[in-house]
């Protein structure tokens, strides 16, 4: 039982070197492979019933399928974090994509669950391990 405490949780992707994103998307996007549309299905079972808050770019990226059986909640950078968690009591929050939104919401996260994928191609945007030990 929770007791009212949220607990935050960050579930991410990464390439063989650390790759995140690429131009607004993961960098695997459209890969035919059938590891990333595991991995894909991986995250929206687990987030099941739970809240997931995301910057705008990720948020415009969530499909309308999950809105059924999962919160999915808009925030911006000027959000404080603690303020933000602190609306859901006894919740369950995944941080949501994006370097700069790990890199706010890290000194709480409780749990991060890392896939590595087989993608080693091409990327803008990376994973800190700094990310990891910010709590």
């Amino acid at each position: 039982m929770n007791e009212g405490k949220t607990i935050v949780r960050a579930m991410c992707a990464i390439g063989r070197r650390g790759q995140l994103g690429l131009r607004g998307e993961l960098p695997w996007e459209g890969d035919p492979d059938p590891v990333y549309a595991a991995d894909a299905a991986r995250f929206f079972e687990a987030t099941r019933g739970h809240v997931l808050i995301a910057g705008p770019a990720t948020r415009a990226s969530i499909p309308a399928f999950a809105e059924a059986d999962r919160e999915v909640v808009e925030i911006r950078s000027r959000d404080v974090p603690a303020e933000v968690l602190a609306r859901f009591p006894g919740r369950v929050v995944y941080v949501c994509g994006g370097p700069a939104l790990w890199a706010s919401y890290a000194p709480w996260v409780q749990h991060w669950d890392i896939t590595r994928l087989p993608y080693d191609g091409a990327a803008d945007r990376w994973f800190d391990p700094a990310w990891l030990t910010a709590g």
